[in-house]
């Protein structure tokens, strides 16, 4: 009843409108949920670890793009139109190799120990914080976005759609298809799901589990890095940016069902879609307890998530 008095107030035409305008405005929120998802998934879902600074892999993402984007704007302006997708792989990259560092000294040491990585990652989501800070500043900062990426299609006169929403969805949809040849189609997949099934077999059979733990990690920290390239299309970045979105990663991972990719961009289109056609009618904290209270329900009928990994017992 308390729905059906709130769609009283608008016409059929109106809702229709809504519904695809908030839709659409959710995929951009989607794609973000997805990129950084899917990092955790990898990380979370795959080797057990409990990432807490997985959000600040995203900052890094979204700071290396500003740099990027200030040095073109400043020395070879020229550049602009084209500077974003070498932003995007600049992220990844940085992303990349910071994780490869905090994996190999600090998180290597900690595997089987679920707690022990929750408490250190989470120091160092707090030294990273700092360390923006102390770099950046604590004021936001943003990116110059290419021309390409502004204004929006207009495929009636009541909706329009954001063309940075609609690069983020296609650019989600490319990162996703790649993550899923990597982990279900290659021989470096084959040896991620040896090691998650079976560390010490894995070992025997000459594959080095180390090595794959150290890539594996920093492939979910590059793609939180992308997802920080996204986010400064739709946002300003600021040292606590990553930490906004970590819950409701972990929130993404585990509804889906951890370790399931498919589950993983079920939950994240899901999650965004309610959550962005939700705060149009309600207040932003409102929407998020009523699709929370939504998450909640479904767990409580499904605890594996939504799509449960099949494993031999």
């Amino acid at each position: 009843m308390f729905f059906l008095d709130i769609f009283k107030e608008y016409s059929a035409d109106e809702l229709a409108s809504i519904f695809v305008m908030q839709g659409f405005s959710g995929l951009s929120l989607f794609s973000v949920f997805l990129l950084m998802a899917l990092g955790l998934a990898i990380i979370f879902g795959q080797m057990k670890v409990i990432n807490m600074a997985h959000g600040e892999f995203l900052t890094i993402g979204a700071y290396t793009t500003v740099l990027f984007s200030d040095i073109v704007t400043k020395f070879v302006p020229n550049m602009l139109p084209y500077y974003f997708i070498i932003a995007i792989i600049l992220a990844f990259l940085t992303a990349y190799i910071v994780g490869y560092i905090i994996e190999k000294f600090i998180v290597s040491h900690l595997y089987g120990r679920p707690l022990d990585t929750l408490l250190a990652t989470w120091g160092i989501s707090m030294f990273l914080q700092q360390s923006f800070r102390l770099t950046f500043g604590a004021r936001e900062d943003s990116a110059t976005m290419p021309d390409w990426l502004m204004g929006a299609w207009a495929p009636t006169d009541t909706i329009n759609i954001p063309l940075n929403g609609l690069f983020l969805l296609l650019m989600s949809v490319v990162m996703t298809m790649i993550v899923v040849f990597l982990m279900y189609r290659s021989r470096w997949g084959l040896r991620v799901r040896a090691t998650v099934q079976n560390r010490e077999m894995s070992n025997a059979a000459g594959i080095n589990s180390k090595k794959v733990d150290r890539n594996t990690f920093a492939l979910g920290c590059g793609l939180a890095g992308i997802a920080g390239a996204a986010f400064t299309t739709i946002g300003s970045v600021s040292p606590s940016a990553g930490s906004l979105y970590i819950v409701n990663t972990f929130i993404v991972v585990v509804f889906g069902g951890a370790g399931s990719i498919i589950g993983t961009i079920l939950s994240a289109f899901g999650i965004a879609q309610a959550q962005s056609i939700m705060e149009f009618f309600l207040t932003g904290v409102l929407a998020k307890v009523f699709v929370l209270l939504i998450i909640v329900g479904i767990l409580m009928i499904r605890p594996k998530g939504l799509v449960a990994n099949k494993v031999r017992q």
